[in-house]
């Protein structure tokens, strides 16, 4: 039995969504006869027509996951947001900066454009932390005077 527009009357009434009234399924006939306003009205006074309850989220999840925080859990690498801080630990940064450094220092001493010594003394200062990054490196080599300039590396 299509009761689309006793729902729509009673909404309007009541000011609520359709979704959320209720019609008595025991009632169904009566229900369907009242096609006016004042009929819905009846039907909402004798309590055949009524608005449920708003559907509520559960707190249960939020305090399982409340307690687990509380004992230092879920807080390890893929649970943060953020950038490069939030996600890399300082010696996964260094790990990702050094070997990208003595990469560089490689290709230079297999190029030729540094020799041995001056290899394994910038390979030692990279160890020490003395290079930020492969271009302190090579501005480094350009203060030197080895290096004409920082690009020539780059592009080869």
């Amino acid at each position: 039995m299509d009761l689309s527009l006793q729902k729509r009357l009673a909404s309007e009434i009541l000011g609520v969504g359709k979704d959320r009234i209720w019609i008595d399924p025991n009632k169904i006939q009566e229900a369907s006869k009242a096609l006016s306003r004042s009929d819905i009205l009846d039907l909402i006074d004798k309590g055949i027509i009524r608005v449920k309850q708003v559907k509520g989220q559960s707190r249960t999840w939020a305090n399982y996951i409340k307690e687990q925080k509380k004992k230092g859990r879920r807080r390890g690498p893929g649970s943060r947001k953020g950038g490069k801080k939030a996600r890399f630990s300082k010696k996964e940064h260094w790990i990702k900066r050094i070997r990208a450094i003595r990469k560089l220092l490689r290709e230079l001493k297999e190029k030729k454009i540094i020799d041995k010594k001056l290899y394994r003394e910038l390979y030692k200062r990279a160890k020490s932390n003395e290079f930020k990054s492969k271009r302190a490196i090579l501005i480094y080599l350009k203060d030197l005077g080895i290096l004409k300039s920082e690009n020539e590396i780059l592009n080869k």
